[in-house]
């Protein structure tokens, strides 16, 4: 099978540009987000969950109707997920005209290694390369109970996208961004990652609820390694900005031509 073509270099300054997220409409994340892409480029459309969809993965609505509560010229916030604001953006919201670019986040909290399985902020950036759009997604780091640096994400956001438009490839592939959890002044750089490991649902919390029922919550603690050089989780521990290009095609090529060789 030929090579599918390349996605060729995008010219920021005359796009247009679909933001969504994950945390919702009013979250500060996705001001940031579009208060960088609005000095960036020609038109800017936001299309955001009414409320907070974390760890919504790429879920769909498909028993109910949707709505969509228009706030603003270009700017919807949708009773769905993220998947369905995307969805609903580039098929109806938008028009005739397709976004050049989708850009999600700027999530509240790392999207590393496994974490892209579970977040709804991918997500949203899955379904537009799903579409045959260029598409980001955004997080920065943060610890409980400390500040968040969104200014981090706020100076490296204009780098990281003036990096990646330049970069004609071949459709099928999102951009996963992480920003450390530092000052801007501290970050030491943009790299380009793999995926790391980084696995939630270890952090088990049990409890008897008022009815005396047994209850089981998931916490936010993950089994990982920040050791592995040239992952997503080892740069942004260290301080760098990370992107991991990730590929919607999950087949295992290793394992498909081991059964076409058994089978032969």
């Amino acid at each position: 099978m030929p090579p599918e073509p390349l996605v060729q270099p995008l010219v920021l300054a005359q796009a247009r540009v679909l933001l969504s997220n994950d945390d919702g409409i009013d979250a500060n994340g996705l001001t940031v987000l579009e208060t960088v892409v609005r000095r960036l480029v020609k038109e800017v459309w936001v299309v955001a969950p009414e409320t907070e969809q974390s760890a919504a993965s790429h879920s769909l609505t498909m028993r109910r109707p949707l709505f969509a509560r228009r706030l603003g010229r270009r700017r919807f916030a949708v009773d769905g997920t993220p998947t369905d604001c995307v969805l609903l953006a580039v098929h109806r919201l938008l028009g005739n005209r397709l976004p050049d670019l989708v850009l999600s986040g700027v999530n509240q909290g790392a999207n590393l290694g496994e974490d892209v399985s579970y977040s709804g902020t991918v997500a949203a950036a899955k379904e537009g390369a799903l579409l045959g759009i260029p598409s980001v997604a955004f997080s920065q780091l943060y610890t409980d109970g400390e500040p968040v640096h969104w200014a981090t994400a706020a100076a490296w956001i204009g780098p990281v996208l003036e990096r990646l438009v330049r970069l004609p490839r071949r459709p099928g592939l999102l951009m996963n961004v992480n920003f450390p959890d530092r000052p801007p002044s501290s970050v030491t750089g943009i790299e380009i990652t793999r995926q790391g490991r980084h696995k939630i649902g270890g952090d088990l919390v049990d409890g008897t609820d008022p009815r005396g029922r047994p209850y089981y919550w998931i916490g936010r603690g993950r089994d990982e390694d920040r050791s592995r050089t040239g992952t997503d989780l080892e740069a942004v521990h260290r301080g760098a900005v990370s992107i991991s290009p990730l590929s919607l095609d999950q087949t295992d090529e290793a394992m498909l031509e081991a059964l076409r060789q058994a089978g032969s």
